[in-house]
């Protein structure tokens, strides 16, 4: 039996002094993060329905709105699973490699995606001990053999089986290329705040359309992210 999830309502909305009604701005965001679309193609359907719109106004609501939404919704998400798969891929930005480090449960919800410069130790660690505050602590994680997770993984009491087998990091490996596949169309990224707003959007949104929270549960799989956007309006 599910749960309902009722958002609170913001002190102050976001949405003040902006141009533009939230509808507006929600529908240019949840198109940008939902499909792959660049700015520029989500101007385009805007303006045929008489919405002016630049396309680099709609890239500075994607960085402003993203962080709102996610955190709007975070209090209606579902707890991740025990078994995680956990790995790194990395992306260019301004034509230098930059590594996500990305975690998902054995339902498939994205639990992290943090960016990170480079791929050692140090950021390792960044990475699987702010992973934790999504839920309760994994009983099991699959990684690759980066020497790093070993190490770092001793470090948590308790620790949890650590399995490094090959193929046992299947799942993550081809859950990357759901990422790829949406980063393939902006054909690279000039900053690293939006390597950070975009993959977190995308496992935002994906984790929407899988049912992995209490957002649009309501509603078939097809209109369930319009509907958890309309629902989170009154929380930004």
């Amino acid at each position: 039996m599910r749960r309902r999830c009722a958002c609170v309502s913001a002190p102050g909305s976001g949405f003040a002094r902006f141009r533009f009604p939230p509808d507006v701005i929600m529908v240019a965001v949840r198109w940008y993060l939902r499909y792959g679309l660049s700015y520029r193609d989500v101007e385009e359907p805007l303006a045929e329905r008489g919405i002016e719109v630049h396309h680099v106004t709609i890239y500075r609501w994607v960085r402003r709105f993203t962080p709102l939404l996610i955190d709007a919704a975070r209090p209606c998400r579902h707890a991740p699973g025990d078994r995680w798969f956990v790995d790194e891929t990395y992306v260019k930005v301004t034509g230098k490699w930059i590594y996500l480090y990305r975690a998902i449960d054995q339902f498939g919800q994205v639990i992290d995606v943090p960016v990170a410069q480079k791929r050692d130790l140090a950021a390792t660690r960044r990475f699987v001990t702010r992973t934790p505050r999504h839920g309760s602590r994994p009983t099991e994680v699959s990684t690759d053999r980066v020497p790093a997770y070993p190490r770092v993984l001793d470090e948590l009491p308790p620790a949890a089986h650590h399995l490094m087998q090959q193929y046992a990091n299947n799942p993550i490996d081809a859950d990357h290329g759901r990422l790829t596949s949406r980063l393939r169309p902006m054909r690279g990224l000039t900053r690293l705040p939006s390597a950070r707003v975009i993959s977190a959007g995308h496992a935002f949104v994906r984790n929407i359309r899988r049912g992995h929270d209490e957002l649009g549960v309501e509603k078939p799989t097809t209109p369930r992210v319009a509907a958890a956007f309309d629902e989170l309006v009154p929380a930004i």
